[in-house]
């Protein structure tokens, strides 16, 4: 069995590294035994990021290998050593990689070399004891935890990046013709659905040099599924040129160049927004008599479309120039009229400084009231706290009595006892509610205690 070696649609799971935790350390020299402070910070997770690799033509090695993390950032030590970042792990895709979230929609459209998109990223690293120090709590005795790096699932769709799209039945040549206007050299048989991947050129007409594409698989139905065209239409939809390619030797029943261009024009159309592009027709092995002359009878019913039309001979290479100067015509006009890019503007628009950080709902148990918690911060310094640590969860709950949620928990009618849940419905941290819960560094006892939760 033969092993395919294009892929234009990859599951890709991603795991960001998570950040390394902050060490809580207490210098001690000769003399000395209590210097202060001195635990590192965390390193960073690392990053996965996607980049645009000229030379990357599939997304084959995502198949096989679907499974890709960054690794993690290093704990951090005494003596104020800071853990090593992790390493970004840069993922090569092909150039016109579109990337979509798990629900369909689309993240990104990675086209050009070298673009970049940062598609799982890593966690923050843990605070360690001598970044929290303060005048008021002057040796903590813990650390922050680091953050865990993002994971998601991602579906990587391939669209050919092309000027000029090759789009007919099987065995039309439209393989054929790619090898005899460029360089390259697509597997070329002799009976139909041979070709299983689009198959792009580099043509030079003149001073122009312009890419072509051959699009496999249409076929009757072929936009409902039908064939390979359903795997395959989408590489259309960047082409500026459509080049209906048709086989006018075919012996088929019921086939015949006309009702090939229609039943291709149908699977176009029902694919959408391929109306407005130019359309040339390259009437192909006239080479075979009774070819050219079914082509010349079908030619001046074809130019009543405004089409151009030529006769073309992929095996003699018959009408090869004239069509692509006629493709590098329409070429030009397609990129004269397209768009300047717009240069790339920064805008930066900082949050209003009054912003609360958090919402607070509400819902009904059987046990009661239940008060849910939800905001970056919040979930963050939860993620953070060792919670083996009482020291750690004072901490927690003097940040928290600080933004606000001591507050907001007894204005929307909260009482003791009742439970509030920080965090989303599968990752939460639940606890019951003390009103007013003194809060404040100088009421801490021995390092990594708390008096304020012993016997709770």
């Amino acid at each position: 069995m033969a092993i395919p070696t294009f892929v234009d649609r990859a599951v890709l799971h991603v795991a960001a590294g998570d950040g390394g935790a902050g060490c809580a350390s207490v210098r001690r020299e000769k003399f000395k035994p209590l210097g202060g402070p001195d635990g590192g910070n965390g390193g960073r997770g690392g990053d996965v990021v996607l980049v645009v690799d000229p030379s990357t033509t599939t997304l084959l090695d995502y198949q096989r290998r679907p499974h890709r993390h960054a690794s993690s950032g290093r704990p951090g030590q005494g003596d104020n050593r800071h853990g090593s970042d992790g390493e970004d792990v840069a993922l090569p895709v092909p150039d016109g990689t579109v990337v979509k979230a798990s629900d369909g929609s689309v993240l990104v459209d990675l086209v050009g070399a070298g673009t970049r998109f940062v598609v799982a990223q890593g966690g923050r690293g843990g605070l360690g004891n001598a970044a929290l120090a303060s005048p008021r709590r002057k040796a903590p005795g813990f650390a922050l935890l680091g953050e865990p790096g993002e994971r998601r699932d991602v579906l990587l769709e391939l669209k050919s990046v092309a000027d000029v799209a090759l789009v007919g039945f099987p065995s039309a040549g439209k393989s054929s013709l790619v090898a005899a206007m460029s360089a390259a050299r697509p597997k070329i048989a002799d009976y139909p659905f041979t070709t299983l991947v689009p198959n792009l050129g580099v043509v030079e007409a003149g001073d122009v040099r312009f890419t072509v594409a051959d699009v496999p698989g249409l076929i009757e139905g072929a936009s409902e599924g039908r064939g390979l065209g359903h795997e395959f239409l989408r590489h259309v939809e960047r082409c500026s040129v459509l080049v209906h390619v048709v086989d006018c030797a075919t012996a088929e029943p019921g086939r015949d160049p006309l009702t090939d261009i229609e039943v291709i024009e149908a699977e176009l159309a029902a694919y959408g927004g391929l109306d407005a592009r130019p359309r040339l027709v390259a009437l192909n092995k006239v080479d075979v008599p009774e070819a050219r002359d079914l082509a010349e009878l079908v030619r001046s019913d074809l130019a009543q479309r405004d089409w151009p039309v030529h006769l073309v001979s992929a095996a003699t290479g018959e009408g090869l120039r004239a069509l692509s100067f006629a493709m590098a015509s329409v070429v030009l006009q397609a990129r004269a009229a397209a768009p300047a890019a717009a240069p790339t503007r920064l805008v930066l628009r900082p949050k209003a400084v009054d912003e609360a950080g958090f919402t607070l709902t509400s819902e009904r148990t059987a046990q009661g009231t239940r008060y849910r918690v939800r905001g970056t911060r919040p979930e963050r310094w939860v993620r953070q706290t060792d919670f083996a640590n009482d020291e750690a969860v004072g901490y927690l709950a003097d940040r928290l009595n600080r933004l606000g949620v001591e507050t907001a928990l007894h204005e929307a009618g909260a009482r003791a006892g009742d439970e509030v849940v920080i965090g989303p419905e599968d990752d939460a941290v639940v606890f019951d509610w003390e009103p007013y819960l003194d809060t404040g560094a100088e009421r801490l006892g021995p390092r990594g205690s708390d008096p304020r939760l012993e016997g709770r």
